[in-house]
């Protein structure tokens, strides 16, 4: 017996936390019937587990790919308000695969795609401390002590960031474009961050993500990982 979040999780259907709010939101059944409550157990081989009226299935395979992401995109399996998906991107690929974490609506880059719920989780949990780079362009010239403000940690709502590593690529009285990495996962955080310290950003882009990166692929397109890609993501991971 295990956790109906744990189950959703490792057939790639959802990261645990993902799973919980379909859970609550009672988009799972278990036997014919509606669970709405997270820490519900079942058995996966003798139980029949439905999210959104589809069988939660162990994958035959672990898949990976990366994806560069387009502006325009939801980065879901499914929006209510019928707007266009990561997932049409990569209609062609047979395997019922999910985004690892998100890219907002007007954010391009790189987007990984896996089956593998457990290595999503890993990647997804902040004690791994996974570090991912982004490319920004913003309103106005950015100042050595706002510099230093992104890199030693802003106030946001949801409390202070982390220290990030911060480079100024080009700078001008109109615009500015600049280099920053991070390891938290919090929503829209890079550009909250650089609103915080009085930019608005233009345009922003996921160059890099756990070691891995954009060459060779170009913007909309997708690939497989190696096999030595996935050792390393499972290597950063713990796994």
């Amino acid at each position: 017996m295990e956790r109906l979040q744990k189950i959703i999780s490792q057939a790639g259907i959802a990261s645990r936390r993902a799973a919980e709010k379909l859970i609550a939101d009672g988009r799972v059944m278990v036997d014919g019937k509606v669970v709405t409550e997270p820490g519900t157990k079942a058995d996966w081989q003798a139980s029949k587990i439905l999210v959104d009226g589809k069988p939660v299935e162990a994958p035959e395979k672990h898949v990976y790919y990366l994806l560069n992401k387009p502006k325009g995109y939801i980065s879901t399996v499914h929006d209510e308000h019928e707007r266009r998906t990561v997932m049409q991107l990569l209609s062609v690929i047979r395997e019922r695969i999910y985004p690892v974490g998100r890219l907002d609506y007007d954010t391009e880059g790189l987007l990984l795609f896996t089956n593998d719920g457990d290595l999503m989780n890993a990647l997804l949990h902040p004690k791994n401390e996974i570090f991912k780079t982004y490319e920004a362009e913003v309103t106005g010239s950015i100042s050595e002590a706002e510099l230093l403000r992104l890199e030693q940690g802003v106030g946001l709502s949801d409390g202070m960031t982390a220290a990030a590593g911060v480079r100024i690529l080009q700078t001008g009285k109109d615009s500015s474009r600049l280099q920053i990495t991070i390891h938290e996962g919090r929503n829209r955080q890079v550009r909250r961050m650089l609103e915080a310290v009085g930019h608005e950003t233009i345009s922003l882009e996921r160059v890099a993500f756990a070691g891995l990166d954009l060459s060779g692929v170009s913007r909309g397109d997708y690939r497989p990982l190696t096999r030595g890609e996935v050792r390393s993501l499972q290597a950063l991971a713990g796994k």
